[in-house]
């Protein structure tokens, strides 16, 4: 039997909201923007979130589960999608201090784990180019977290 996580990724599960993975897809940019409970379900870690206590937490089982399931990782990389489409179209993280900074790192994080480490460097890069394109804004602290989650 699939996790929560392993579930809503599958599309065939619900957030802790009631929201399905194509729902959380199909949020606009402004909504991803301000809304603040999605991204541990898109993102799984296997730490609690500081930032959203209640969210889930990924364990090793049912990260392995993930990993071991297509349509799962699918979902994973829609949202992958979702989210670099977000980071080209926006700007308001490309500044010194931002709270997507924090979801990048939770990004990184997931995808190395889930998909592994050249799907993590390939969004790493992305976000990279978009900094250096923007002026290099982004403060050092949060560039060190990054290069850390991809390993």
């Amino acid at each position: 039997m699939a996790g929560s996580i392993h579930s809503f990724l599958r599309g065939d599960g619900t957030d802790g909201r009631g929201r399905t993975l194509a729902d959380v897809l199909a949020f606009d940019d402004d909504r991803i923007e301000h809304v603040h409970d999605f991204i541990q379900w898109l993102f799984p870690l296997p730490e609690r979130s500081q930032a959203v206590p209640g969210s889930p937490v990924l364990g090793a089982a049912e990260a392995a589960a993930i990993r071991a399931d297509a349509r799962a990782l699918d979902g994973f990389r829609a949202a992958l999608a979702r989210m670099a489409l977000f980071y080209d179209r926006t700007d308001a993280w490309l500044t010194g201090l931002d709270h997507n900074h924090l979801r990048i790192t939770r990004i990184l994080r997931a995808s190395r784990d889930l998909l592994g480490p050249d799907e993590a460097q390939a969004f790493h890069r992305r976000l990279l180019t978009r900094h250096d394109a923007a002026g290099a804004p982004i403060n050092r602290r949060s560039l060190g977290f990054w290069q850390d989650a991809v390993g």
